[in-house]
């Protein structure tokens, strides 16, 4: 009876993570995806253009649509005037973590918090425990982990649908 009850714990649960990972997975798009999942884009570039798309790499005079299966989705899409013309610019970003004020995760005062690892023991009754480290210290305060923060990495522009400008940019410091 046990192991009937925890075999049909185990495969609700296992049916869960394969529910939600068949949800976040998809989301994850790859060169490799994009041309398996678009071969009538894929079939109409050039084969020069093929093989540089899938490598991942784009080139002046690159459709649109090349560069969306090389690169994917832009995080930011801006419209402007060059020359006179419209242009479209993607911009697509990477993620960094910010500096954390101390050295993770050792916190503001050294490992063990305030007190640097202190043991106190104490008393409750017949029962005796100790503390390992600060009594006052805060989790949600000390286990700073710094947040991630998006910079533009690389841009493409696009004129009459063609790329007419690449810039790669440097990481922030």
């Amino acid at each position: 009876m046990i192991l009937v009850m925890k075999r049909q714990i185990f495969l609700r649960a296992l049916t869960l993570c394969l529910s939600a990972s068949a949800l976040i997975l998809p989301g994850c798009s790859t060169t490799e995806t994009r041309i398996s999942d678009h071969p009538e884009i894929f079939q109409t570039l050039s084969p020069r253009d093929q093989e540089l798309v899938k490598a991942g790499k784009i080139r002046e005079g690159m459709s649109q649509n090349a560069v969306w299966v090389a690169w994917g989705s832009p995080d930011q899409k801006a419209t402007g005037v060059a020359h006179g013309r419209p242009v479209e610019t993607w911009i697509y970003n990477d993620y960094t973590y910010a500096n954390a004020p101390y050295p993770y995760p050792f916190g503001p005062f050294g490992y063990g918090g305030y007190f640097g690892g202190r043991v106190s023991f104490h008393q409750h009754g017949p029962h005796r425990f100790a503390i390992i480290g600060d009594p006052f210290y805060d989790p949600f305060f000390y286990s700073y982990i710094p947040p991630r923060v998006a910079y533009p990495s690389k841009t493409v522009t696009f004129s009459n649908g063609r790329v007419v400008s690449i810039q790669i940019l440097t990481p922030p410091r």
